[in-house]
């Protein structure tokens, strides 16, 4: 396995960020690592890179252990924070040339990789430019460079698509599933087409825990066969409990002030008797809309407080 982790577990103070969290990735996989803000995917992400250490568990990177052989795994690892920190008074092949420095890549080698991820990650116009001069989208892409330069086997990405146009967001996807085909690749996005379109694999995390770990085709066939979305906005609170007692009601998720989203049991129209549900109650109905069901209705299932 590429990544092993093994009941992680971490504490920040008497906050529990990462609660016994365990699970394997397999080399030439794209999984999609998911959950709220909060939920603990930057901590695993940072834990796995060596920038902090578990309080409790294991974790290995290529075989090579994430406490005691800290330095193999980084050279078997790329890694884009989410907070993409770069030397911004540099110039963009400066820095890479720098990074590739630090990876012990030397003269016509080093030059030539350089020239290769600029190439690759579409830098070509930018390159003689400092980084402080770019936008946040090619800002992006430098840090993917730097992730990408030493030829890591595993590749740890937070948010690497944050910042970029809709041109730029399908290069950057493209380059990521073909380096998928021979590498690891652990992705955290807010973006849930992006996942659709990358991912093999969804992990999804809440509150230090993971909710919910399978294949993405396992995840489209749920979808496929699961009970309709209905959005509903009243014009008063309700509470969720009065919600799951209306016929055909599976769950319900606040997801506004006032705003719910209700899955409905497979074959069953909720419609009328949340109408007839609302007349009893003297409840306006503001909005309501059936929605396909998607991964992120299951997302928002799995992971939405409940009120």
């Amino acid at each position: 396995m590429s990544i092993k982790v093994q009941n992680i577990t971490k504490f920040y103070g008497l906050q529990k960020a990462l609660d016994a969290v365990s699970f394997d990735i397999p080399s030439g996989q794209i999984v999609g690592f998911l959950g709220p803000n909060g939920a603990g995917k930057s901590t695993m992400m940072k834990i796995l890179t060596g920038f902090i250490p578990p309080s409790e568990g294991q974790a290995q990177i290529c075989e090579f252990d994430i406490r005691t052989q800290i330095m193999d795994v980084r050279r078997h690892v790329g890694y884009l924070p989410e907070h993409n920190p770069l030397y911004v008074e540099m110039y963009v092949v400066e820095y890479l040339r720098f990074v590739a420095g630090m990876y012990g890549m030397k003269g016509q080698a080093r030059d030539a990789r350089v020239r290769e991820m600029i190439d690759i990650t579409g830098l070509g116009a930018e390159y003689k430019k400092k980084i402080r001069m770019l936008s946040k989208g090619y800002r992006q892409r430098v840090g993917l460079a730097q992730a990408l330069i030493h030829n890591p086997k595993v590749l740890i990405l937070d948010e690497p698509t944050s910042g970029l146009d809709p041109n730029q967001l399908v290069d950057i996807r493209n380059l990521i599933i073909s380096l998928g085909k021979e590498k690891t690749v652990m992705l955290s996005t807010h973006i849930m087409q992006e996942v659709e379109a990358m991912c093999k694999r969804v992990i999804i995390i809440d509150k230090g825990q993971i909710k919910t770990d399978d294949e993405m085709t396992h995840v489209q066939q749920h979808m496929q066969e699961s009970g309709e979305f209905v959005e509903v906005e009243f014009d008063a609170e309700v509470q969720e409990k009065d919600l799951k007692v209306i016929t055909g009601v599976r769950a319900a998720n606040k997801i506004a002030n006032q705003t719910w989203l209700l899955e409905a049991k497979q074959g069953i129209d909720i419609r009328p008797a949340l109408f007839q549900w609302a007349v009893e109650h003297n409840i306006g109905v503001l909005t309501l809309k059936k929605k396909q069901t998607s991964l992120e209705d299951i997302f928002q299932s799995v992971t939405k407080n409940k009120k």
